[in-house]
């Protein structure tokens, strides 16, 4: 299986129409966060299946090549390729999809909240949980220094990395990462953020209120970011929190 195999499979399942469901959708006009993107009308699940039939065949320079494509299935189906090959690899092996996937997210080849939502939990956040020592504070490092860019995927790539470290109980990064960027001014952020306070909550509840109230952050966070938070709790405890009266 080839790349341009994949390409003719791709296309047997585009669907004009919904091609330009997804164009509106995912913001492509000028000057929106998804500008120049180009969709095929390919539904995740179809996507899913066809990368069965050719994750295994996919070579690291035909995954550059769908990852430097305008087409968002290309790149879609290339970040499942990589997932699937990290999750049957060792750990060299990882490291090295990992730095790939780095790569490209500096290259600004990861460049949608869906394909950065996929992605860096399963890459970046899985590869750092394995890491140790002067190795892991340096990738650390570099995943805060996302946090703080002026680069709206990156940022996303650093908040929705920190939700492997939530599945394993570590909550730290994803509050630090909160305050870093409770004032942004992108949509995208503030729902990512709060997605990530939204799972802390699921687990420890009393750690997300107690952030919720520490130096009134609840009221400084905005709106967006604050009803995903509070999404779980019962509806007299999210009126108080949204009429601030907590």
């Amino acid at each position: 299986m080839t790349i341009k195999d994949l390409r003719a499979e791709l296309k047997h399942h585009a669907d004009v129409q919904r091609a330009k469901d997804l164009q509106r959708f995912f913001k492509t006009d000028k000057g929106d966060y998804g500008e120049g993107d180009v969709f095929l009308g390919i539904t995740v699940p179809q996507s899913r299946l066809i990368i069965k039939q050719f994750w295994r065949d996919l070579n690291p320079v035909e995954l550059q090549q769908l990852l430097d494509s305008k087409i968002h299935e290309e790149r879609f189906i290339a970040l499942l390729c990589l997932i699937e090959k990290y999750n049957v690899s060792d750990f060299t092996k990882k490291k090295a999809i990992y730095s790939f996937y780095m790569y490209n997210v500096e290259k600004g080849r990861i460049n949608n909240w869906d394909l950065i939502d996929l992605s860096a939990p399963n890459i970046v956040g899985n590869m750092i949980l394995e890491l140790s020592g002067e190795e892991k504070e340096k990738e650390m490092k570099i995943l805060y220094s996302f946090a703080n860019s002026d680069y709206l995927w990156r940022k996303r790539v650093a908040v929705l990395s920190t939700f492997s470290f939530i599945r394993e109980g570590k909550f730290d990064d994803s509050l630090k990462m909160a305050e870093i960027l409770m004032k942004d001014k992108h949509d995208l952020i503030h729902k990512a953020v709060g997605w990530m306070l939204r799972e802390i909550g699921k687990r420890d509840s009393l750690l997300l209120e107690k952030f919720l109230k520490q130096g009134g952050n609840y009221k400084k966070m905005p709106r967006t970011m604050l009803r995903y938070a509070i999404e779980r709790f019962d509806e007299l405890t999210r009126q108080r929190y949204l009429a601030g009266t907590i």
